[in-house]
């Protein structure tokens, strides 16, 4: 049987990563690199003539005399700790497709727990703002989705109170092969919030795949093709080849979460979903994992604590 190329693909090994960024002057001069490719740019004059401070990573540029540091002004800025320990993060959250905890970061980098909160935090709103705004095509299975165990008592099903609704995606090729996600925390199955969703999220003529959950004919009005399934509940929804991928990602999805997560709250829940679907669509280049998120998060405004903690309810 043919290996999956996917699946056993090289990857970033610990000591190429080590290699490369063993060291914080290696990590300083990477994110020179990255954030200005092309020569340093004076953020406040435009001017490419600077001098480097010698004792601190800070560049003065030659006109306005004005100084700027390498992490001013990106998801790293007033951070205490090392490029190195930022890059370890990065390296472990970027190369287990299940992710990493808070508190196993806070035990593999021997920071604080919740310093270890804040930097994965920082990170996965830097994969939440990189794919918000980037729309599927094509053929499209969609689901309906929750976070949230059970609970004894109470309404069950749809509506149950304790749990988080969100909306599943997966964008396919003529093939039904899947080629990348879109998992997004909505207020309820409603078809206004449906509506909603596909405007921003679906490019007009692109083929939506459901089951017969009525809000689902909204994407019509988002000028899509709409074939509706009707399945039923249970284990026959769930082995419905038309939604074979969608239903797929979801028990990934779960499955990782359950393993990783001793919970998951509510009001940080699209990060959680972020962070699964942003690996999931670069999965394909494990090694550029790495660096490609370090240049997103150099072109990602600062998000302090009190921001971060609010979350996105």
């Amino acid at each position: 049987m043919a290996r999956n190329r996917v699946q056993f693909q090289k990857g970033l090994s610990l000591n190429e990563f080590l290699r490369q960024y063993g060291s914080e002057e290696q990590c300083c001069d990477a994110v020179a690199q990255w954030r200005w490719p092309e020569g340093f740019i004076c953020p406040f004059c435009g001017s490419d003539q600077y001098c480097q401070l010698a004792y601190r990573q800070l560049r003065q540029c030659n006109r306005c005399r004005r100084q700027t540091s390498l992490t001013a002004g990106t998801i790293f800025a007033s951070t205490k700790l090392p490029l190195t320990t930022w890059y370890q993060a990065i390296y472990l959250i970027t190369q287990d497709k299940k992710g990493i905890s808070a508190m196993e970061l806070h035990r593999h980098l021997g920071i604080s727990y919740n310093a270890a909160w804040r930097l994965k935090h920082k990170l996965m709103q830097v994969m939440l703002e990189r794919d918000q705004n980037k729309p599927l095509s094509g053929f499209i299975e969609i689901d309906d989705a929750y976070l949230g165990g059970e609970r004894s008592g109470g309404k069950v099903g749809r509506g149950a109170e304790g749990k988080t609704p969100f909306l599943a995606a997966v964008q396919t090729t003529d093939q039904s092969q899947p080629v990348k996600i879109k998992l997004t925390v909505i207020k309820g199955f409603r078809s206004d919030e449906l509506l909603e969703w596909s405007r921003r999220h679906l490019t007009p003529d692109s083929t939506v795949i459901s089951d017969g959950l009525a809000c689902f004919n909204a994407v019509t009005e988002a000028g899509c093709e709409h074939d509706r399934i009707v399945c039923g509940g249970g284990r026959a929804s769930v082995e419905e080849p038309e939604l074979h991928w969608v239903n797929t990602i979801l028990g990934n999805l779960k499955s990782a979460l359950r393993g990783t997560y001793h919970a998951v709250r509510p009001k940080y829940a699209q990060r959680y979903l972020s962070e699964f679907e942003y690996r999931f669509n670069r999965r394909f280049n494990l090694v550029n994992l790495l660096p490609r998120l370090i240049y997103v998060a150099l072109r990602t405004p600062p998000m302090p604590e009190k921001l971060l903690k609010i979350g996105l309810v």
